[in-house]
């Protein structure tokens, strides 16, 4: 199906953020999200919390980005949303909002993987980011989630590593836990990192085979090791905040980075890109772009605003899936868990 006009109202209501966004062909008008700053308290997303507040953000998030696209709800030509995977009481709000607007206003309904969308998110027409060619490889690392991902296609993905364990996101909120930071702890890791000396303390990276991930046992390492240091200073994190941070995060970054160029040498691809939450962290990034020199790689990092939770990346799914009329029925079920 083609149309030069086409106007997508993209919602995404996964985990905490309520998103909404509308693009324009693949160009985005409006991209807004509402945090759920009540988690903080908890140290973590609590998931009944987190569906009542997208029962609240919901419409007054969909009203601001139609508003910020000056665009009517007559204009929209279809509707896409976050099928999963994600919180069910979450995924629900924003499916069931979804299939009732597109039935209200007679356009196609598009059921969006979310993962999906944190690779695709690479191609929305944004000024001074590349777009990258089929095939590359995409590293999807966040807070339930690290893959790498065999990118052939829009619709055409094989994941050839993931984890057996914990996501990248959970070892560097729960390393922050352990050190005392607030929640979500990842960014804080970062912020400190870029002040400490990546080598000061050394942890062993686990070892498993072939392509696939594992960060539990980086977190017990870490864990024992802050226990053991405060029993001989009581004051070891303050005095030594920097410094474990950058040694924390140096240690999970060189686990990717071993992992993609484990990855590019079994497939022979040298274009790679990431996506998802942590991509946001700059030691990654960093990285990346180095590895263009070092390696030979051509490297995509995304804008900051599409690395988190966001509606602008499920908008250029169903832009995709749009062009190639893969349309949903008001039959369609929301999942927790959602085949890749």
């Amino acid at each position: 199906m083609q149309n030069s006009e086409v106007f997508i109202l993209a919602i995404e209501s996964s985990c905490d953020d309520t998103a909404a966004a509308v693009l324009h062909n693949d160009k985005v008008l409006s991209n807004v999200v509402a945090n759920q700053l009540i988690h903080t308290q908890y140290g973590g997303v609590v998931p009944e919390l987190a569906s009542r507040a997208h029962q609240q953000n919901i419409v007054p998030v969909i009203d601001a980005a139609l508003r910020k696209a000056n665009v009517q709800k007559d204009q929209l030509t279809a509707i896409a949303f976050t099928q999963g995977p994600g919180l069910m009481g979450s995924l629900l709000v924003g499916s069931s909002f979804s299939k009732s607007l597109s039935l209200a206003l007679n356009i196609p309904l598009i059921a969006v993987n979310h993962m999906h969308a944190h690779i695709l998110a690479h191609f929305i027409d944004e000024e001074g980011f590349d777009k990258p060619g089929f095939p590359f490889l995409a590293l999807t690392i966040s807070g339930g989630h690290t893959q790498i991902v065999k990118v052939n296609g829009f619709f055409d993905m094989e994941i050839i590593g993931e984890t057996t364990d914990d996501a990248v996101g959970e070892a560097f909120d729960k390393s922050a836990k352990i050190l005392g930071l607030p929640y979500p702890g990842g960014p804080l890791i970062d912020k400190y990192a870029k002040e400490g000396n990546p080598k000061a303390f050394a942890f062993t990276k686990p070892k498993v085979p072939g392509l696939d991930f594992s960060f539990s046992g980086l977190k017990t390492a870490i864990l024992y090791f802050i226990q053991k240091q405060k029993l001989e200073n009581p004051n070891f994190i303050e005095e030594n905040l920097n410094d474990i941070c950058a040694s924390i995060q140096y240690t999970i970054i060189e686990i990717l980075m071993d992992k993609l160029k484990l990855a590019v040498k079994e497939t022979g691809i040298k274009q790679i890109a990431i996506g998802g939450g942590v991509s946001a962290n700059s030691g990654i990034r960093t990285r990346l772009k180095e590895s263009e020199g070092k390696y030979g790689w051509k490297t995509f990092v995304p804008k900051f605003e599409y690395t988190t939770d966001n509606a602008a990346m499920i908008g250029i799914v169903g832009y995709q899936k749009y062009l190639s009329s893969r349309f949903e029925t008001s039959a369609v079920v929301s999942k927790a868990r959602i085949q890749f």
